[in-house]
């Protein structure tokens, strides 16, 4: 008698894990671009990008063979290649400024560059813009020292290569949405390029909902710890917004939404694609804008209002970071090619690759999203009007308990309003618009509605 119930009592276990496995849907031609990246362009990308001998943002502005700019100009030549093969809707530029000396970090008025190559949304009513960056510039121990090698293989080859790679996979495909790659300069210098740009996007009042900043990405150990991981991949982002926080905050306190500021909202949107379509990676989630004592070309942009983060390797190793080339105790310092993981960097670019893709892909997000508070219920009324472009086959209702990092539930529907069984006082809620081919918006949290 007790061997059959413990029988039953294990088929009834593997009967219920099997109901409760996930599914993964991967739309075809995400699939196949990740497939597409691969581990030596990435490295041929960066071993080009050394070969510049340092891309110091004072450094040499002419020649073709040291200095920052012939990198940019190589980078150019990079994005230019691949404007064949995206029938016209790519185009490429350096876009220049010219920065005054500071007394800190620019000893001279410089001119600053950054290689934009933009490839052309196919919807004309399609506003949307998504941009992925990584910095061109390299540094030294002293950032003001332009004239030794600084090579910069991780930190940004490895974010610059990932721009390239992912230009080069994703330009041969068409979008709803417009699609920015570009390598900025002057990272090291104080974030100069991205703030450049960010301003100008701003003023010119660019559609960005979501930018994607990569630096120092490419390395799967840490000195100290020791420890070697090329299974994790963080992503950092705000939570409670950089601006209007004045007039935001009273109803982010009201309604518990702490944790879910724009850019959080995108760090969750990055886990779940960028797992669902690279294996044999986690991407974590840090809740905060940054490392300490450093800084990122997100934070211009998110200091704007634009919903962006930072995507960083997990483990780093400040003995191969803004360190003069030398060898001191049997330990060897600067950021060289051989301390590079280009299996590691491909998965991580796919990472982006495929939220790009994902993002660019999807109808824009529900509008006017709504939750109804007039009644005291132990039940959610949730309503909302269509995107203003894309194609929709419906939405997904997501769901979370308000102690979750991660969003738990979601619920199809072919309605603008859905009304749930589950208390608006026990759990976060979110919607999605989403095509035929399951690409999904950015979730939309509901204000109140009455």
């Amino acid at each position: 008698m007790r061997k059959s119930i413990c029988i039953a009592a294990f088929a009834m276990l593997v009967y219920t894990q099997g109901r409760s496995q996930t599914i993964i849907q991967r739309d075809a031609e995400i699939e196949q671009m990740v497939k597409e990246i691969s581990s030596d362009s990435l490295q041929s990308y960066i071993q080009s990008l050394v070969s510049f001998g340092t891309r110091n943002t004072l450094s040499a502005q002419s020649g073709t063979k040291r200095g920052i700019g012939a990198a940019r100009n190589w980078v150019l030549q990079k994005f230019q290649s691949f404007a064949p093969q995206s029938n016209g809707r790519l185009s490429a530029f350096i876009d220049t400024t010219t920065i005054a000396a500071d007394g800190k970090r620019v000893d001279a008025p410089t001119l600053l560059g950054n290689v934009v190559a933009t490839l052309k949304g196919t919807d004309p009513n399609d506003k949307r813009v998504f941009i992925i960056s990584g910095h061109l510039d390299s540094r030294r121990t002293d950032v003001m020292d332009r004239e030794k090698d600084a090579p910069g293989a991780n930190d940004d080859g490895s974010g610059s290569a990932a721009v390239i790679e992912c230009a080069r996979v994703m330009s041969k495909h068409s979008f709803p949405a417009t699609i920015i790659f570009v390598t900025v300069s002057g990272e090291e210098q104080s974030l100069l390029g991205s703030t450049f740009m960010a301003n100008k996007a701003k003023k010119e009042s660019w559609n960005v909902e979501a930018m994607l900043n990569n630096d120092i990405m490419g390395s799967n150990n840490s000195n100290e710890t020791n420890i070697i991981d090329n299974t994790r991949l963080r992503v950092f982002s705000e939570g409670i917004p950089a601006v209007d926080l004045d007039k935001k905050g009273k109803m982010i306190r009201q309604m518990g939404l702490e944790n879910d500021g724009a850019s959080r909202q995108l760090a969750r949107y990055v886990k779940e694609t960028g797992e669902r379509y690279v294996d044999n990676l986690e991407v974590v989630m840090i809740y905060r804008n940054d490392r300490f004592l450093r800084g990122g070309d997100h934070s211009p942009f998110v200091e704007n209002g634009f919903t962006a983060v930072r995507l960083t390797e997990m483990n780093e190793n400040y003995n191969h970071q803004h360190q003069d080339i030398r060898k001191e105790n049997n330990i060897q310092y600067g950021d060289l090619t051989e301390f590079m993981d280009f299996e590691y960097l491909r998965k991580n670019t796919g990472v982006n690759l495929a939220t790009l893709a994902n993002l660019a892909k999807a109808p824009s997000m529900p509008q006017e999203v709504k939750v109804d508070v007039k009644n005291l219920t132990n039940s959610t009324y949730l309503y909302w009007k269509a995107p203003a472009t894309g194609k929709v086959k419906g939405y997904y209702v997501m769901m979370r308990e308000t102690t979750s990092a991660v969003w738990q539930k979601k619920i199809f529907t072919t309605a603008t309003e859905i009304k749930l069984p589950y208390s608006k006082d026990n759990y976060f809620f979110a919607i999605q618009s989403v095509t035929e081919s399951g690409n999904e918006s950015l979730p939309v949290v509901p204000g109140v509605g009455r």
